[in-house]
């Protein structure tokens, strides 16, 4: 399976006082912004804070590790080859992601997400 790119996802009990903490507090640089939630630049990394989905997690992290895949189809089928569990399949999301959820053997969940052509992340945002 190909990783594209990846991010850790924080899913904070307070998501007001986490977002604050990270751009004010520590400085980090904002990659962009969506209703619900911010994505960080973290040195050769991204940190997203969101502000749903708190409830998703095990008790002890709070948060998702995000891979980003070519096909989440694809991923599935190699995955449920290789014997993975998976949480939920490939599935479009308000947002407009595909994801897809498996559990590492700790339990730290893991997304992995298709960012379809259409998605407004492929789309150069700046001004000509």
């Amino acid at each position: 399976m190909e990783i594209l790119s990846s991010r850790l996802i924080l899913r904070p009990v307070d998501y007001q006082r986490t977002l604050e903490f990270y751009r004010d507090t520590l400085g980090l640089a904002i990659a962009r912004e969506y209703p619900g939630g911010t994505v960080f630049f973290a040195g050769q990394s991204l940190l997203e804070v969101a502000g749903h989905g708190r409830g998703e997690g095990p008790a002890g992290f709070a948060g998702a590790i995000w891979l980003q895949v070519r096909d989440c189809a694809d991923a599935a089928a190699e995955l449920a080859m290789r014997g993975v569990v998976i949480d939920r399949g490939p599935t479009r999301e308000p947002w407009g992601l595909i994801e897809m959820w498996v559990r590492d053997p700790d339990d730290v969940p893991i997304v992995l997400v298709q960012i379809p052509a259409d998605h407004p992340i492929r789309r150069d945002s700046r001004k000509p």
